[in-house]
């Protein structure tokens, strides 16, 4: 990057923003596009190295006077942890967390390089640049930020970067909570990615969703066994057929409506913005004609009100005119907080006698209470940065190392501020084409993040 261009990142910020520098606000940006030029895609098949993010990370601490320790279950696979002291020894710890990893993107598909980490007319580019390096940065620059002055938070703040999100999460947060768990000692609370972003409704209100819980994963696997033969020759016993219907049956499944307390509150807090009267708890609530009078905003909570089964991957047969003896698929699955059984014996009806079904994959859901004071510091953080800010809770509709972290007692919320301007799509971005982030949007993070942290 050229210095005119670094120049040009921290232009209109003059002077502390708020007590966060002119270093930290041009470091949120550098670091963002660094991160984003180590390619760390996770593919899931186990070749991905993020070795090189973690060293540039735990180098950035180092320098900082912070210690990192650096930690593999498989060489390459590396995840970085540190301590950042506080000036309370009485208050619990905060967990602080990123991945390093990103999911694969094909250049051809991209308007600018997706590892190129440009910095375009304010923007930053690339893979990773909301999921979640930008974040990555904006905890590098915070902490950096308080070294330099001797800042301390009132809370010791753990500050762990991950690998494998992407995938299983067995060689990152999944490996950490199993086998260093007392890296993590005196945490109660931790906080990460997708929450605290601006959502346009279309309407001129700007919401900023705080994560206050996760769907739970439930990746399945479905086995169809036939009569293998000539593909010729009349047969019922065919695999392919008895998985095709047994797909199209979980396809077309309509999940019953199963409200959280968390998606309760989302609901609520949206009602009261647009003036609705219904109450989410009500046994009559009627929530698909809640989300239609909620408009736009709905997409904060339509994935969330009920468990979803996709399909996603099919599996069958080698030649045209030879009947195989098996066809597999998977099946992408989430679930509900409280939803689990549900789940399953849905799953034994809709499969049927003739096709069995495994877990893939599975996490547990998470939900998070928003009645507590960090929920209420993350809130306030956000409303003295934007007056305009309308905050509400929401669950997420995928998952994050949270539920990992959640093992050692760890409650975890979704906290990335970005201010974004209209016609941003947060969401469209994570795992999409011209994944980006603006400048801004890094610097009022920086902001942001620092505000809560140091009283959290």
């Amino acid at each position: 990057m050229a210095d005119a261009d670094r120049s040009a990142l921290v232009e209109g910020a003059a002077g502390a923003r708020d007590g966060v520098d002119e270093q930290a606000l041009e470091e949120v940006v550098r670091f963002t596009s660094d991160l984003i030029r180590i390619d760390t895609s996770n593919g899931g098949d186990g070749d991905c190295r993020e070795r090189p993010a973690a060293e540039y990370a735990a180098a950035l601490l180092a320098e900082a006077g912070i210690e990192p320790t650096l930690l593999e279950r498989v060489p390459g696979r590396t995840n970085v942890v540190a301590r950042y002291p506080g000036g309370d020894p009485s208050a619990p710890a905060l967990l602080l967390h990123g991945h390093l990893d990103v999911v694969p993107a094909r250049p051809a598909d991209w308007s600018v390089h997706p590892f190129s980490g440009e910095v375009r007319d304010g923007v930053v580019w690339g893979r990773g640049a909301v999921d979640m390096k930008d974040m990555d940065a904006m905890i590098l620059a915070t902490v950096r930020r308080w070294a330099r002055d001797g800042v301390r938070p009132r809370r010791d703040v753990v500050i762990a970067f991950t690998a494998d999100e992407e995938a299983s999460a067995a060689d990152g947060a999944g490996f950490l909570a199993d086998r260093h768990a007392d890296l993590f000692e005196g945490c109660t609370e931790g906080v990460s990615e997708c929450g605290a972003y601006t959502f346009h409704d279309g309407r001129g209100t700007q919401i900023y969703p705080i994560g206050a819980g996760e769907r739970g994963t439930a990746w399945v696997r479905l086995t169809a066994r036939g009569r293998a033969g000539h593909g010729s020759k009349i047969n019922h016993a065919n695999a392919v057929t008895r998985l095709a219907a047994a797909i199209t049956r979980i396809g077309d499944h309509a999940w019953p409506v199963r409200l959280t307390p968390t998606v309760r509150a989302s609901l609520t807090a949206l009602g009261a913005l647009y003036g609705l009267d219904a109450d989410p708890g009500a046994p009559d609530f009627d929530v698909d004609a809640y989300l239609d009078a909620l408009g736009p905003a709905a997409a904060l909570v339509a994935p969330v009100v009920r468990n979803s089964t996709n399909p996603t991957v099919l599996n069958a047969g080698y030649k045209v005119n030879v009947i195989p003896g098996e066809a597999t698929a998977l099946v992408d699955g989430r679930c509900l907080p409280g939803t689990e059984e549900e789940f399953r014996d849905t799953l034994d009806t809709l499969t049927g006698p003739e096709v069995s079904w495994e877990f893939h994959h599975r996490e547990i859901p998470l939900q998070s209470p928003v009645d507590t004071p960090l929920y209420a510091r993350m809130r306030a953080a956000l409303e003295e940065a934007a007056p305009e800010a309308r905050v509400v809770p929401f669950m997420m509709s995928g998952g994050t190392d949270a539920k990992h972290f959640s093992r050692l007692g760890i409650t975890g919320y979704g906290f990335t501020p970005l201010r974004l301007p209209p016609g941003y799509d947060y969401g469209a971005l994570f795992h999409g084409v011209d994944e980006r982030v603006p400048v801004d949007a890094l610097h009022f993070g920086v902001e942001v993040l620092d505000r809560f942290l140091r009283t959290a």
